[in-house]
Formats: C-alpha cells, sequence, structure tokens
C-alpha cells in the first residue's frame, strides 16, 4: 500500500515571472494608489501586483502556461502529479488567464477585489468587470464595500492621470452592464432572475470583461446544485470569459488545495501579523452529561462579558451538522440559559439566534448584521456548519463544535473558525483571543 503524501499548501502555490512587457504594464503608476487602499496590508499590495503581472505582463496566454512552467520547475508539484497532464487535468480553468487568491479570512480580500478591477479598468485592459458571489447577504456586503471605497476622493486622485476608466459605477444586474460599470450580483441571479441583465449585456464581451468570483470554494466545490453551474457560466462560450479571478479564505476542494493559487496569506500569517484574533484551543473535555459541558461553555461565556472584554458584548457560536441537531441544541440552550440566570424561556430565548438555511429561519439571517450592536439582546448563535460566510460579525469570542461529525473537512473547519477571527474596533491592535471549545480536528 502506498504511504500517504502529505504537502504543505505553500508549497503548491504557482510563482508568476517577475518578467513582464514595460510597453503593456508599468505597475509604478500604481504605487501611490495601492499604498493607500491597502495600508500597511503589504500582502494585499503584493496579492494585486501578482495578478496584474500575470494578466497584462505578456508572459502567458492562459493558466495552462502558467502551470506548465511551474510543474517543471517545482519539484513538489512533480512529486504529487506523475506528470504535467496529471496536474493538468485538476485544473478547473484552465484555457482562461484564471487564477486564485487565497486569503484568511477577515484579512481584507474586499480591498483585493477592488484593487484589481479599478486597475484593470483604468488600464483600459476591460471595459467592465462582474463580481459574482454565492448569495444575496455576501452580494450586500460587497456592494456597500465597493460603494465607500468608490466615494473615496483620496483613491480616486491617486489614479494615474490617463486613466481610462477612473469613475465606475457600482451596480447590480438589474441594471443594464455598460463600459466602466463594476456590477456585483448573486450567481443565483446569473441564470434564475429573469430581470438580470447580465446575458443582454455581455454575451460577445467576455474578453473585455474581468470576472471576479468571491468565496470560489463553492465555484470549485458547490454545496448545492444551483451553485454547479457557476463554472458552467464561466465557460459559456457566448460569453466568452478571459479574465477570471477566483478569491476565497478556504482553498479547498474536500481536503485538496486548489490548484491554481497564484498569492497565499494563511490564517497563521494572519495571525502572526495580528490582523485577526489569535485562537486557544480547549484540547480536552472532561465533562460529563450536557449540562456540565453547558456550564463550562457559560462560563467562559461570563469571563468573557465580564472580565476580559466588557468594552463589546461578546457572543458565543455553537455549531452543528444539521439543522435538526441546530434546533434541538437551541432548545436546549435555551432551557439551560433560564434554569442558570432565573429567567423565563421567553426571555432566554431574545438572548439566542439560531441560524440555518431552512425557511423557517430566513428571517434571523438579516438579524446577524445587528448582533454586535450593545443594545441588541442576542449573546448566543446557533448554526449549522454549512452556513459558514457573508457575515461579518466581530464580537465572537468562542466557538463550539458541538458534534465531531459537523466538521469532517479542512474546508468546513476553515470557514467556520472564519467566523470568529474579526478584531472589534476597539480591540485593534490589542489581538484579543477567541476560544475554541473541546473539538480535536480544530488542533
Amino acid at each position: 500500500m502506498l504511504e500517504r503524501q502529505t504537502f504543505q499548501n505553500k508549497d503548491l502555490v504557482l510563482k508568476v515571472s517577475n518578467s513582464y512587457d514595460p510597453k503593456r504594464l508599468d505597475p509604478n503608476k500604481y504605487e501611490a494608489f495601492l499604498d493607500a487602499l491597502c495600508g500597511d496590508r503589504e500582502y494585499q499590495k503584493e496579492a494585486i501586483q501578482v495578478t496584474l503581472r500575470y494578466f497584462l505582463g505578456g508572459e502567458y496566454k492562459n493558466l495552462r502556461e502558467l502551470a506548465e512552467e511551474n510543474y517543471h520547475s517545482n519539484p513538489k508539484l512533480q512529486e504529487k502529479y506523475l506528470s504535467f497532464e496529471d496536474f493538468l487535468s485538476c485544473l478547473q480553468l484552465p484555457d482562461k488567464l484564471s487564477c486564485s487568491l487565497d486569503h484568511a479570512t477577515a484579512t481584507g480580500k474586499s480591498y483585493v477585489m477592488y484593487g484589481i478591477a479599478r486597475i484593470m479598468l483604468a488600464e483600459g485592459a476591460v471595459d467592465q468587470v462582474l463580481v459574482l458571489c454565492p448569495s444575496n447577504t455576501i452580494e450586500a456586503g460587497l456592494t456597500e464595500k465597493f460603494r465607500t471605497l468608490s466615494g473615496d476622493r483620496t483613491l480616486k486622485d491617486l489614479l494615474p492621470a490617463d486613466s481610462k476608466i477612473a469613475n465606475p459605477r457600482i451596480i447590480n444586474a438589474s441594471s443594464t452592464i455598460q463600459k466602466g460599470d463594476i456590477c456585483i450580483e448573486n450567481i443565483h441571479a446569473t441564470y434564475i432572475n429573469t430581470k438580470s441583465a447580465i446575458e443582454d449585456s455581455l454575451v460577445g464581451k467576455g474578453e473585455r470583461t474581468l470576472v471576479l468570483n468571491d468565496e470560489a470554494h463553492h465555484l470549485m466545490s458547490p454545496s448545492d446544485k444551483a451553485l454547479k453551474k457557476w463554472k458552467e457560466f464561466l465557460l459559456e462560450p457566448k460569453y466568452g470569459f478571459k479574465f477570471i479571478v477566483n478569491v476565497s479564505g478556504t482553498c479547498y476542494i474536500g481536503d485538496d488545495y486548489f490548484t491554481d493559487v497564484i498569492h497565499r496569506f494563511s490564517l497563521r500569517d494572519a495571525i502572526e501579523a495580528k490582523f485577526v484574533k489569535s485562537i486557544r484551543y480547549v484540547a480536552e473535555d472532561s465533562s460529563g452529561s450536557e449540562d456540565e459541558k453547558f456550564q463550562k461553555i457559560y462560563d467562559n461565556h461570563i469571563e468573557n462579558r465580564t472580565v476580559k472584554y466588557r468594552k463589546v458584548k461578546p457572543i458565543t457560536i455553537l455549531v452543528t451538522k444539521n439543522i435538526a441537531a441546530c434546533k434541538r441544541l437551541t432548545d436546549k440552550l435555551i432551557a439551560f440559559l433560564a434554569k442558570k440566570e432565573e429567567i423565563t424561556k421567553e426571555q432566554a430565548a431574545e438572548k439566542v439566534l439560531i441560524v440555518t438555511s431552512a425557511g423557517e429561519h430566513k428571517s434571523n439571517i438579516p438579524i446577524l448584521r445587528r448582533v454586535d450592536d450593545k443594545d441588541n439582546p442576542i449573546e448566543w448563535i446557533a448554526s449549522v456548519s454549512m452556513l459558514s460566510e457573508g457575515w461579518d460579525v466581530k464580537n465572537v469570542f468562542q466557538i463550539v463544535p458541538h458534534e465531531e461529525r459537523a466538521f469532517n473537512s479542512k474546508l468546513l473547519i476553515a470557514q467556520v473558525l472564519g467566523r470568529g477571527l474579526r478584531v472589534p474596533e476597539v480591540y485593534k491592535g490589542n489581538q484579543p483571543v477567541v476560544t475554541v471549545f473541546n473539538h480535536d480536528k480544530w488542533s
């Protein structure tokens, strides 16, 4: 039996040549713009520069050429794949100028996407940008961020005077996409929403369109049937898309790392740079009954609230394997809180929010945007592992994986852990800690 091989993700990142045609690309033109956009986050600036060199430097016609160059120069890739043909078969979009950026959750991926979009438009390399994401929640967050950045006069003034497009509109696909637009849309709308203007606007214009795919692990490893059409849309000949960037903080298909990553800023990098919370892993739990376990979780929660993080309202997330388990856990938690705090079950229920994809819980998802507010009563969130991105709660200081089977892949673990990484404004620079309570896979 063959011994299982292990590879470090950093050894599988594709290196983009530092060479470029100066007639096609002058990266120095955008130094001031990138400094203002990225601040002290050099990794964001690097990711944007590497992507632009790949797209505009003139060294590559498609991902296939970049992959072949790397395969023949990287012994780790040769060790993992028996031949270049074997490696090629694992590339998702080899005939496009396609790539992936692996940046840990809470490290500002939207800034990187925005920077690439603005410079590709300014260079005149594309006429419009299409930003695709897997949910309405993520679409709303990206739209707000892009509009804020577009309204920043300093950023606009720092673009070169000869920029081909300096004032892009930020729209969604209910409007006709015109030259100079950045259209942000839920992927489902590209083939479900009859009001979508994407087909009318982009047929035959793919070569002059930049496509940015946010939370791209859904594209590579779709969790539902509708998302399987995402890749089909990108490959649709009537559009002929050329420039494609996939962005994710969890670049995994199951336990396998993406094959087309050209820039990586890992969770370990983010923790060491103090851009996210550090992680305290509680390795063992000797609790007997479920009430004993609830008691320990409750004690941690109260310590966060009254001692460690009094400047905010700390939140604990409990994560289950499915909706039925989440509903049972929510009921038990409410009963425990009512007994422990000597309040009614109705009062306890006001402190607990259940978040799943079930229809009966859909109205709870918008509430997530407000749970950080001090005047909001919610302190506990019960969720399902599959519902794992698109909400940016910063006050999470404890995560409780409730069942081992809820986390059976690197993708799920990284996604759910990402919910607790963002740092509240009042603790920026101090690097607070998120506690993960009792699950061996998290180590």
